[in-house]
């Protein structure tokens, strides 16, 4: 397992002084990163090997958004290896030990060079420590898309949206799909599916359903095969 502490920032939070959605994912993928730097396994030796990890699916559960100044803990660690895939789970704590929000991951290694899935190095298999599974309700990796979604307007992928892999990081397809939530709303589960990588210059076609509480976001090619799908679930004003 690997852990790190921090202090919930200013530029962290929304409207209401709320960590946003968008912050809490890439604390965890900052703590997974971390994680395999802290290894030997991190971006160099990945570059160095022409190897990527590449999400695959994100399930996202909050129980409690923390304010601006609160201190938090985030904690990762893998939970299983099967061939190419990787399994890994995510907790964002409070101070006091508080489960804020926690997470299911699905991971690929990937051969850049080759552009097909990898098996794992001996040094991963190695120095990568499993730890029991988070012990919480995983839905299918899977999102059936509803059969009726209506075409939003199109958009570019931006410089802004490109990572160190020189593809769309895949905390910026959920940001996109936030943006045709309703006004108020929130989130209490997220759960993703990434099919494709979109790069620079490639055009985003969404289409959204609304289904009660919850909104589904195809982030589409101009053929209208998903880069991501996006499932928002939305609760009550019980969530903090």
């Amino acid at each position: 397992m690997y852990c790190f502490d921090s202090r919930i920032r200013y530029s962290e939070t929304d409207s209401q002084g709320k960590i946003t959605l968008t912050s809490v994912i890439d604390y965890f993928q900052d703590c997974s990163t971390f994680h395999s730097e802290e290894l030997g396994v991190g971006i160099d030796y990945l570059r160095e090997q022409n190897l990527a990890w590449v999400l695959t699916s994100w399930q996202i559960e909050v129980s409690r958004y923390p304010g601006f100044g609160e201190q938090i803990s985030v904690k990762t660690w893998p939970y299983g290896f099967q061939g190419f895939f990787g399994y890994r789970n995510f907790t964002l704590e409070s101070a006091h030990g508080e489960l804020l929000a926690y997470a299911n991951s699905v991971w690929v290694l990937l051969d850049l060079k080759k552009a097909r899935p990898a098996k794992l190095p001996l040094l991963m298999q190695e120095v990568y420590q499993l730890s029991p599974q988070l012990p919480m309700e995983c839905d299918s990796r899977k999102i059936q898309l509803p059969d009726k979604l209506e075409e939003q307007e199109r958009f570019p992928v931006h410089k802004y949206h490109i990572d160190t892999n020189q593809h769309v990081n895949n905390g910026k397809y959920v940001s996109m799909a936030q943006e045709y939530l309703p006004l108020g709303f929130k989130i209490r589960k997220i759960r993703t599916e990434y099919q494709k990588a979109a790069v620079y210059g490639d055009l985003i076609c969404p289409f959204v359903a609304a289904q009660r509480e919850k909104v589904i976001v195809n982030l589409a090619d101009e053929a209208g095969k998903p880069y991501a799908i996006v499932e928002l679930e939305g609760k009550d004003d019980s969530i903090g």
